[in-house]
C-alpha cells in the first residue's frame, strides 16, 4: 500500500523533480517507510511506501523490469500472488524479490493486459514503455484503490488523493455543481468519472487508461455483469461460508500485524468469527467506536460478544467535542464532503488501529451485494409485484412488518414504483432548503433517481450499487486508514464471492423479511447467535442528531448558517436551513445528516474553492 504521483507532458518538456516530490509530500501518510521517483523524457513517477509484503527494500519503488523497458508504479495488494509466482515460475519466469509488485510486473510481461483478470486483489497500477513511450494504467474492479488524475491540453497528471493535483492547476479549482446537487438531494456522490472539482476526474472502477502522443483512451476492462452472467451460482450456504473464508485467508498475508474494525454488524463479526474459528487467531486485535449507554450507534452489546475469545479488543468513544477538535484536520483529509458523520466514527476507529497494526480487515461490500440496507427491500417488493408473484409478495411484506419495526422497506417500495422525474422531486421536495434555480439547473441533469433507484430486480438493484454507490464508501475507507498509515483489507469484496453472490437466486438474498440470507445461514455454528439474528442495520453509526444539539455546536453552526459566505453560495437557502435547524434543537426533527452536509459543503468551499 502506498501513494503513487505521475506527470506525462505532451510537449516537449520533462517534469521537474521537486513538483513529483512536493505532491508526494503531501500523501506522506501513505507510505512513511520509502519513496522513489523516476524521470524520463516526458513521464515522471512519484512513490511513497507503506511496507506490507517483503519489508526489505526489494520492494522499493518505481521498479524497473529485467530488461528496463518497463518501470512500474503500484499501489495496493495482489493477494494471490503466491500462486501467480508459482504459475509464472513453472514457465520460465525467474523472481529477484518476494514482493507482490515484481509479481504484477511479470504477470503483464508475460500474460499483457489479460494479467488483471488474473488478479485477486486492489489496485492502482501505472506502467511506463520506455521503447513506445507510453503509459498504461488500470484500476481494479470494485474501485477499492483510487486513481485521480488531470488532463488538461498539455499535460496528464495522476494520484491516489485529490490535494496534490490541485497544486498543479494554474488558477483556484472551480466547483463540480452536479455534484454537489447529487450530494444534498441523494446524499450520493462518485456516480461516474466526476468528482468535486471541475478539473479533477477519477479513473472508473474496472477501467484502464492508455496515456500516448497527447492522448489517453479510456475503457472497461472488467464488465461486472458480462461475469455474473457466467458465473455458476451458490448451490447451498455452506459453499459460501467456505468462499469467504477463502477470501479472509487471502486478506492475512502480511509481513506486518493484521487486526479487524468491528462494528457489531453481522459482515465485521463474520471476519472476526471466521478468524477464530478457522484459523485460532485469539491473538487478534479489534478495534471499535462505542458509545454511551442509550445513545445512537452504540454496539457495545454485540461487541461484548467477544470478550471471552479475544485478549486484545480496543475501543474508541467519538464524540462532539473530538469531532470539532478534528474537524478542520478531517475536511482536508478527505477532500472531498461527506454526507454524514459515520466516517467519522470510522476515521477514529483508523487513528485507534494505527497504535496496534499495519493492516485492517472490514465488512465493506457485503450489504452491497446481499441486499443488507433496508430500501432493497423496496425494489424486492417492485420485482415481487412487476413479475406477478402476488402470494409471494403479501407473504414478505408480512415477514417484513413482522420483523421489522421500521416501514422503511414499505416507503421504498412506494418510492421506487415512482416515474423517475417524480423520485427527483420528491427528493428535492423533501430537503427544504435548496434554492430554486439551483435545483432548476441540476435536477434534470441528475442521473441517480434512474441509475441506482430505477432498477426493476433485485438483482439489478444489487448490480447497479456495485456500480453507482459502493465507490464512495470504499473512497472513504481508503481516506481514513492511509491518512494513518494503514492498510484497508476488504473480504467481502474478493472477485469470486463477488461474482458468485451476485450471480445467485435472490433468495439468497432476501427471504421470509430477512436480508443476507445466505450469509446468516452460512455463519450458524460460527457467528453468536444475538449477532446473527440480528434485523438493525447499524454500521458506524453515531449519535450526532444529540451532538448538533450541543451549546457548542449551536454556536458554530448558527454562525456557519448566517456568514456571508454560505448565503451567496446560491446553493442553500440561510434562512430555510436556519428554521429547519431550530426544529432541529426544538426536537421536531432529527436531521442531522442534513446539518452535516451544511457544514462540510461550507468548510469544502472555505477550504480549496475560495
Amino acid at each position: 500500500m502506498c501513494g503513487i504521483a505521475g506527470i506525462i507532458h505532451f510537449e516537449n518538456k520533462q517534469p521537474q523533480e521537486q513538483v513529483l516530490r512536493n505532491m508526494m509530500q503531501m500523501m506522506k501518510h501513505r507510505g512513511p517507510d520509502d519513496d522513489g521517483v523516476f524521470i524520463e523524457d516526458k513521464v515522471g513517477f512519484g512513490f511513497v511506501r507503506l511496507s506490507i509484503i517483503d519489508l526489505s527494500p526489494d520492494g522499493h519503488q518505481p521498479m524497473v523490469s529485467d530488461d528496463g523497458r518497463y518501470v512500474l508504479l503500484f499501489n495496493g495488494e495482489i493477494f494471490n500472488y503466491v500462486e501467480l509466482r508459482e504459475e509464472l515460475s513453472k514457465y520460465g519466469v525467474s523472481f529477484k524479490t518476494k514482493t507482490d509488485t515484481e509479481v504484477l510486473l511479470k504477470s503483464y510481461l508475460y500474460w499483457g493486459q489479460s494479467c488483471m483478470h488474473r488478479f485477486n486483489g486492489m489496485w492502482a497500477f501505472a506502467i511506463y514503455d520506455r521503447v513506445s513511450k507510453s503509459v498504461f494504467a488500470s484500476r481494479d474492479r470494485y474501485g477499492v484503490k483510487p486513481f485521480y488524475y488531470l488532463h488538461t491540453d498539455t499535460f496528464f497528471a495522476f494520484c491516489s488523493e485529490i490535494p496534490p493535483l490541485l497544486t498543479l492547476l494554474t488558477s483556484k479549482p472551480t466547483p463540480d455543481n452536479q455534484s454537489i446537487f447529487d450530494y444534498l438531494a441523494f446524499s450520493r456522490t462518485d456516480q461516474n468519472e466526476n468528482t468535486f472539482f471541475n478539473e479533477v476526474k477519477k479513473l472508473q472502477h474496472g477501467c484502464k487508461v492508455i496515456i500516448t502522443n497527447g492522448d489517453a483512451k479510456i475503457s472497461k476492462w472488467y464488465n461486472l455483469k458480462e461475469r455474473v452472467a457466467r458465473t455458476e451460482v451458490f448451490q447451498n450456504p455452506e459453499e459460501y461460508r467456505a468462499l469467504l473464508s477463502s477470501a479472509i485467508k487471502l486478506r492475512l498475508r502480511s509481513d506486518v500485524p493484521v487486526g479487524v474494525c468491528l462494528s457489531g454488524g453481522l459482515d465485521s463479526s463474520s471476519i472476526v468469527s471466521v478468524l477464530l474459528k478457522d484459523y485460532n487467531e485469539t491473538d487478534l486485535n479489534t478495534f471499535s467506536a462505542i458509545y454511551e449507554d442509550g445513545q445512537f450507534g452504540d454496539e457495545k452489546r454485540f461487541i461484548n460478544e467477544y470478550s471471552s475469545s479475544l485478549k486484545n479488543m480496543h475501543y474508541t468513544s467519538p464524540s462532539a467535542a473530538t469531532l470539532q477538535n478534528d474537524l478542520y484536520h478531517f475536511v482536508r483529509a478527505h477532500a472531498e464532503p461527506l454526507p454524514s458523520t459515520s466516517p467519522y466514527a470510522q476515521y477514529k476507529v483508523m487513528e485507534l488501529a494505527k497504535d496496534s497494526v499495519v493492516v485492517t480487515l472490514d465488512g465493506q461490500g457485503a450489504d452491497e451485494k446481499l441486499a443488507g440496507y433496508h430500501y432493497f427491500f423496496g425494489f424486492f417488493f417492485k420485482d415481487l409485484l412487476r413479475s406477478a408473484r402476488l402470494g409471494r409478495l403479501s407473504g414478505e411484506v408480512y415477514h417484513y412488518l413482522a420483523k421489522h419495526r421500521s416501514l422503511y422497506g414499505l416507503k421504498a417500495f412506494i418510492y421506487f414504483m415512482l416515474p423517475e422525474n417524480s423520485r427527483t422531486s420528491l427528493r428535492v421536495e423533501e430537503k427544504g432548503y435548496l434554492e430554486t434555480a439551483f435545483v432548476e439547473r441540476y435536477s434534470n441533469s441528475n442521473g441517480i433517481a434512474g441509475q441506482l433507484y430505477g432498477s426493476n430486480t433485485l438483482k439489478d438493484a444489487l448490480l447497479d450499487h456495485f456500480e453507482n454507490k459502493l465507490e464512495h464508501l470504499l473512497k472513504w475507507e481508503d481516506i481514513n486508514s492511509m491518512r494513518f498509515s494503514l492498510e484497508a483489507r476488504v473480504p467481502f469484496l474478493d472477485y469470486r464471492l463477488v461474482e458468485k453472490t451476485l450471480a445467485s437466486s435472490d433468495n439468497w438474498s432476501i427471504r421470509d423479511g430477512i436480508t443476507k440470507y445466505i450469509l446468516r445461514e452460512a455463519m450458524k455454528g460460527t457467528l453468536p447467535e444475538k449477532i446473527r439474528t440480528r434485523q438493525d442495520k447499524m454500521g458506524f453509526g453515531t449519535p450526532q442528531d444529540e451532538w448538533f444539539r450541543e451549546p457548542a455546536w449551536q454556536r458554530f453552526i448558527v454562525e456557519l448558517l448566517q456568514s456571508d459566505s454560505f448565503r451567496k453560495r446560491g446553493i442553500i437557502n440561510p434562512d430555510s436551513a436556519l428554521s429547519t435547524y431550530r426544529d432541529h434543537l426544538d426536537r421536531k426533527v432529527n436531521v442531522a445528516k442534513e446539518i452535516w452536509k451544511w457544514i462540510h459543503l461550507e468548510l469544502w468551499f472555505r477550504e480549496f474553492i475560495d
